[in-house]
C-alpha cells in the first residue's frame, strides 16, 4: 500500500473512532506530519508534531529518560516508545506515533548499522514497537520508516 494511502486510512480510522495523532520524528525530519497534512481535513485528527533531531529536545520536551539516552541511546526501542508517550501527553493527543534510527549515509560511531530504525506507537494503553533494518539510501530509510510507523499506528488502532 501506498503511503498516502497508509496515511488516509489512519486519519479515517481514528476520525472514527473520535481519537487524535501527534508524531515525534527525529530521522524522518517531519516526513510523517508532511504525509499526513498533504491529506485534506488532517486536521480534525492530526495535531502536530515535534521533530526531535537532537538528545536535547528528544529529553527536554518529549521526556525520554536522560538515563535511557545515556545508556541505551537514541536509536533504541526505549526512546522510541518514550518519544511515542512523550509526544502524545506534550501536545494531548489520544495516539503518539514516533521514528528513531540512523539513514545514513554514516552512522553515528555507537556500532549501530545505518538502516536501523525503530518506529512506535501508543495510546496510553497499549504501546507497540518494532525494529526495523531498512535497506538502501538515505531517502530510501526514511522513506520506508514514514511507511512503517503509518503501518504500526494502523496496527494499534484496528
Amino acid at each position: 500500500m501506498k503511503t498516502e494511502e497508509l496515511a488516509v486510512q489512519l486519519l479515517r480510522r481514528l476520525k472514527e473512532q473520535g481519537r487524535t495523532l501527534a508524531t515525534a520524528e527525529s530521522c524522518t525530519g517531519g516526513g510523517i506530519g508532511h504525509v499526513l497534512t498533504a491529506i485534506p481535513g488532517s486536521s480534525a485528527v492530526y495535531l502536530g508534531g515535534v521533530i526531535s533531531y537532537t538528545n536535547g529536545v528528544k529529553a527536554g520536551l518529549l521526556h525520554v529518560p536522560q538515563q535511557t539516552l545515556d545508556t541505551v541511546g537514541a536509536v533504541s526501542p526505549e526512546t522510541a516508545e518514550a518519544m511515542a508517550l512523550g509526544v502524545r501527553s506534550a501536545i494531548g493527543a489520544d495516539v503518539g506515533i514516533s521514528v528513531t534510527g540512523l539513514a545514513g549515509p554514516d552512522s553515528d560511531g555507537s556500532g549501530k548499522p545505518v538502516g536501523l530504525v525503530y518506529v512506535a506507537a501508543g495510546d496510553g494503553k497499549t504501546t507497540l514497537v518494532r525494529e526495523n533494518i531498512f535497506p538502501g539510501d538515505r531517502e530510501d530509510v526514511r522513506n520506508q520508516a514514514i511507511r512503517e510507523a503509518l503501518r504500526l499506528a494502523l496496527e494499534l488502532t484496528n
